[in-house]
């Protein structure tokens, strides 16, 4: 069926997605928000009309549009809606924490991340969980695998994320070549095995800091190419100070993996 003049890029993504296989099992997707009141109802919709037994967990941040009071009505109309209320904004790798360890506790046997924006587009979901249910433990929605797409994003942004996931690769050595991607699933036992509490960062640069800890650890991965459309409703998240913290983080990581005596040196200018 051709897409008529009033369709929208998520049903015309929708159809055109190959038929998923049904997989066993329960799959929760977190989705942290900030003013995002535009776009919530939509996504739930699209999240839950996916095949398989997939539940939605809204974190919110106390979001001044009324983003959470919308996502607790949402919920008493769909058992399969959940939400967490968080004082302010804390920042997103501490709300992917949140939604992990309530993810654990509930016997979620998948637990997948996405943005609130349509960035990411909920059709490209089951072939995420569809993986992560062959065995592989983490699966990354990629733009920089063959078949992955950027849409609308600016040059500036595009180099931004092209330069960080760079700099993973050279000194963190991370395979995942889309490693600062938010669309993931998680196998349960990834996120049993590694110590969330430990983990420094708090905004974006966690997702490259868990991508880096599921390698150490051992886990597989694998990446399913997505079109990442840049957000056209509301305000992008990413701030100067997240794009610093995210290179303190690459930094910070690769010093620790150095003996101390090289540390030493490197300051020292040996």
């Amino acid at each position: 069926m051709l897409p008529t003049a009033d369709t929208s890029p998520e049903e015309t993504a929708l159809r055109s997605q190959p038929p998923a296989r049904i997989w066993a099992g329960q799959a929760l997707v977190i989705v942290p928000t900030y003013n995002e009141r535009e776009n919530l109802v939509r996504l739930v919709l699209a999240l839950r009309a996916q095949p398989g037994d997939i539940h939605v967990l809204v974190v919110d941040d106390n979001s001044p549009d009324g983003t959470g009071v919308l996502a607790d009505a949402i919920a008493v109309a769909d058992a399969g809606v959940h939400v967490l209320h968080r004082a302010g904004k804390l920042g997103l790798g501490t709300a992917y924490k949140a939604g992990f360890n309530y993810g654990l506790a509930n016997g979620f046997d998948y637990l997948c991340t996405m943005d609130a924006d349509f960035s990411h587009n909920p059709a490209s979901l089951p072939a995420l969980i569809d993986m992560a249910a062959m065995g592989v433990d983490l699966v990354v929605g990629s733009r920089y695998v063959p078949g992955g797409r950027v849409v609308g994003s600016t040059r500036t942004r595009q180099w931004i994320s092209y330069g960080a996931n760079s700099l993973a690769h050279s000194m963190l050595r991370v395979s995942i070549r889309d490693c600062t991607a938010g669309f993931r699933c998680y196998r349960r036992r990834v996120l049993e095995t590694i110590d969330l509490d430990a983990i420094f960062s708090s905004g974006y640069s966690f997702l490259t800091e868990m991508a880096y800890l599921c390698q150490q650890a051992g886990f597989t991965s694998g990446e399913v190419p997505i079109t990442f459309t840049n957000r056209t409703e509301g305000a992008s998240k990413i701030s100067r100070t997240e794009i610093i913290k995210a290179f303190y983080t690459l930094i910070r990581l690769r010093t620790s993996r150095l003996p101390w005596e090289r540390i030493v040196a490197l300051y020292k200018g040996e």
